[in-house]
């Protein structure tokens, strides 16, 4: 069984030094890597950036992360990834990575993801040139993150999971106004998962969210956002044997 630590929307500021580190230091104990799904800093400093770099430097697993909207804010996203990685942390955009965990290849791969909607009420490639640029956006992301799927695929991994800060399905945006669910996420990244197959989805974002979803391909869905898990990190059991190309057996 492996084991995902995840979390999102931790939104760390100048004054958040040590807040979730005696809480990281106990990961050994509990899992075997963890997921940062975005929104890790406020507005997207690199001073913030160490801030967050300071609470998971060093730790003995494994981390990787995405980046959220806020960690974009500053217009410093290029800066803010140098500083994590600086400090040790996997930082993903259209791209993968694998860890070992006793042998086990556990690929993850990785996009900020955008907004534009779900199927039957989502934006789409027609009309003024700014809204055309919208969805061509989300679609670029969610290409990239069938991409890096496909090269988990490729390469043998027992373990897939796809990490994002936004939400690639409504199930988890439950408890959000309906009238936000356009900013919060995109299916195509559901489709993405779905057509590669992936064991698990973690994202972030909704703050008002639900935890628990799936996509319609039977992908499970796990809402990471802080507020939402109530704690450090949720931990998630991954079996090894994958069980169908959609990964039904996910937690």
């Amino acid at each position: 069984m492996i084991r995902v630590a995840a979390v999102g929307d931790i939104h760390l500021g100048l004054d958040g030094r040590g807040l979730l580190r005696p809480a990281f230091d106990t990961l050994p104990d509990h899992a075997d890597l963890l997921l940062l799904a975005g929104d890790l800093t406020r507005h997207g400093t690199p001073e913030e950036a160490r801030v967050v770099a300071g609470e998971v430097a060093g730790l003995p697993v494994p981390v990787i992360a995405v980046l959220g909207n806020h960690d974009h804010h500053a217009e410093r996203p290029s800066e803010v990834t140098a500083v994590l990685r600086e400090a040790g942390v996997t930082v993903l955009e259209g791209e993968s990575t694998v860890v070992r965990v006793d042998g086990v290849r556990v690929g993850v791969a990785g996009t900020k993801g955008f907004g534009g909607g779900f199927a039957g009420r989502s934006g789409s490639e027609f009309g003024e040139p700014e809204m055309k640029a919208f969805v061509r956006h989300t679609r670029g992301l969610a290409d990239g993150l069938r991409s890096a799927l496909e090269e988990l695929a490729e390469g043998g991994c027992a373990v897939r999971i796809a990490l994002t800060h936004f939400s690639p399905v409504p199930d988890t945006l439950v408890g959000e106004p309906l009238e936000i669910y356009p900013f919060l996420g995109s299916y195509l990244l559901a489709e993405a998962m779905d057509e590669v197959g992936a064991d698990l989805a973690v994202h972030g974002h909704a703050h008002l969210g639900t935890e628990h979803g799936i996509t319609s391909g039977g992908v499970r869905v796990r809402n990471v956002a802080q507020p939402v898990i109530r704690r450090a990190f949720a931990v998630y059991g991954l079996p090894v044997h994958r069980a169908g190309p959609a990964g039904a057996n996910g937690p």
